[in-house]
């Protein structure tokens, strides 16, 4: 017979990782979980601090999510092993939904997925030479032609 743990460790300003092991003790398998998160922790890049930058879908296996940021006051408005991923990473205001399992392992490795996936303004205009203005501007003019096709 053995234990299984899961752990989700963070810094809460934008570090987070996390481990799984595997061992007879319990003790023994959270040190194990503990150390390989610690090695696998990863830096995601937070606008203002609070929130991510864009909306976001991954899979993992049969595990779905869907990140999505949100405006100031929202609060953390996720479930099960998601929310400890976003409050060990400092993430404060984010609306996410998990579609298909509910097992833990498969939820965490869809949503570590997809904060790996995500990309800040700052790297988008590196990559193509140019202003990080330019790019905000060009987020901006997006997201008001698709609130003016919702109102009409």
């Amino acid at each position: 017979m053995s234990f299984s743990v899961l752990v989700v460790v963070g810094d809460k300003n934008g570090k987070v990782g996390f481990g799984k092991g595997n061992a007879t003790e319990v003790t023994d398998a959270k040190n194990k979980a503990f150390e390989s998160a610690k090695k696998a922790m990863i830096k995601i890049s937070l606008k203002e601090g609070r929130t991510i930058h864009h909306d976001i879908y991954h899979s993992f296996c049969s595990a779905k999510v869907y990140l999505r940021s949100a405006p100031v006051g929202t609060g953390v408005i996720a479930g099960g092993p998601m929310r400890a991923i976003f409050e060990c990473a400092g993430i404060n205001d984010i609306v996410a939904k998990s579609v298909g399992t509910s097992n833990p392992y498969n939820m965490v490795g869809a949503t570590f997925g997809a904060l790996k996936s995500l990309t800040s303004p700052k790297i988008i205009a590196e990559k193509r030479s140019k202003e990080i203005s330019e790019i905000v501007k060009r987020r901006n003019l997006a997201l008001n032609i698709g609130t003016e096709n919702k109102n009409e």
